[in-house]
């Protein structure tokens, strides 16, 4: 490809990902997501940056994605949704999120709260994560690969805990690392049936509700 055509090309896709991303944030609030901030931050992130060359066309359509390792880059609408859950209106300092995966979340969560500790079990989509927020110019991200069952407890207590796999609970470690007032977002319940649970630590103990059904690959434990 000469230097003429690439640059023809990246200008393009430029140009593409502009208007698409416009029609993603409008479908996002069609779809309930109301905070301002949420929607903000997933507009800043370039999600084509996210995906594998063959899929950059489908970006900004509102689906999960392949990233391979048979895990999946969330569809927007589920990201949107569980930053705005963990969030609550509020502005918690640091935040753990629980899967890397591609760093797409992790992205998001970037722009909204102080720091974000991420850990990831497959130790090639951490580095190749680290790499990405890096060159992204994310400078508020510390990454760990580690088993994200266990949470990352030298840097607990967290005032959010975004999981992004499910499981049929709610692992203890996670509750043990929220911070009093604290919010963990995870998907409970098994495969075809798995609900998002918010879980508050109050100062009477646990209260928890569920805000929608959604689909995510297997809350693991180990390293790979």
């Amino acid at each position: 490809m000469t230097d003429a055509v690439r640059h023809h090309h990246s200008r393009g896709l430029g140009m593409t990902s502009s208007r698409v991303r416009v029609a993603l944030l409008d479908e996002l609030r069609r779809q309930g997501i109301r905070d301002e901030r949420v929607l903000e931050a997933m507009n800043k992130v370039p999600r084509h940056e996210f995906v594998e060359e063959a899929l950059k066309s489908e970006a900004y359509k509102n689906r999960a994605l392949p990233i391979g390792y048979a895990q999946t880059i969330s569809q927007p609408y589920t990201v949107a949704l569980m930053t705005e859950a963990v969030l609550g209106g509020g502005s918690p300092r640091r935040v753990l999120e629980v899967g890397t995966g591609s760093g797409y979340q992790t992205a998001v969560l970037s722009h909204l709260v102080e720091t974000v500790f991420t850990v990831e079990r497959i130790r090639a989509l951490t580095e190749t994560a680290r790499v990405r927020l890096a060159g992204l110019g994310h400078r508020n991200v510390h990454f760990g690969y580690a088993d994200g069952t266990l949470g990352w407890s030298p840097y607990a207590p967290y005032d959010g805990i975004v999981v992004t796999a499910g499981g049929d609970e709610v692992p203890t470690a996670l509750i043990d690392q929220l911070a009093p007032g604290g919010r963990l977002v995870i998907p409970v319940g098994p495969a075809g049936a798995q609900m998002l649970r918010v879980v508050e630590r109050g100062a009477k103990g646990r209260v928890e509700r569920e805000i929608g059904a959604v689909t995510f690959v297997p809350l693991l434990s180990g390293k790979a």
